[in-house]
């Protein structure tokens, strides 16, 4: 899902007007990119951190409960592991095994109550946004949000791409 140019016209227009809306929510493109960066910093993953928070210059990224790393493993595997054309709505419970499907499904159980708030800091001009984790969550579908996956796993460039992107 993170290689931009293998999405195709439809998708690519809904992650730009959706990356273009949140930076400007963030205060502006740097603001949300300096967040991106202070994101990757963190080691092994930001979403592991014990602390649930990420800090940039002026934007403070909170989330409201500790993601254990058994969790984080599953929630990377369907956000990397897919073939890289996959769309922004692949169903992520379509696993081919049953085993792996009841993976995914008690890490969905765990990790969708998870808010995340981005707020501006002090003397800092943003409206700041929320997110969740999954963008649908229905009994026999659920999708990852493009922000999340945009945030936390792809890199800044799909970020850059996505702002950049031209609607024809």
């Amino acid at each position: 899902m993170c290689n931009f140019n293998r999405q195709d016209e439809e998708t690519k227009a809904r992650l730009h007007l959706l990356m273009q809306e949140c930076a400007q929510k963030a205060g502006s493109v740097n603001s949300l990119l300096a967040l991106i960066e202070a994101i990757r910093e963190k080691k092994p993953n930001a979403l592991i951190d014990s602390s649930c928070k990420v800090e940039s210059k002026g934007l403070r990224l909170s989330w409201n409960k500790i993601i254990f790393k058994d969790k984080f493993d599953v929630l990377e595997e369907v956000v990397r592991l897919r073939d890289v054309s996959d769309g922004i709505g692949r169903n992520i419970l379509d696993a081919k095994s049953e085993k792996k499907r009841k993976k995914i499904l008690n890490m969905l159980k765990t990790l969708s109550p998870i808010e995340f708030k981005v707020v501006a800091k002090d003397g800092q001009k943003a409206d700041g946004f929320e997110l969740k984790i999954f963008e649908t969550l229905q009994e026999e579908s659920a999708t990852i949000n493009p922000l999340f996956a945009a945030l936390f796993f792809c890199s800044p460039e799909f970020t850059k791409k996505a702002l950049k992107y031209e609607i024809a």
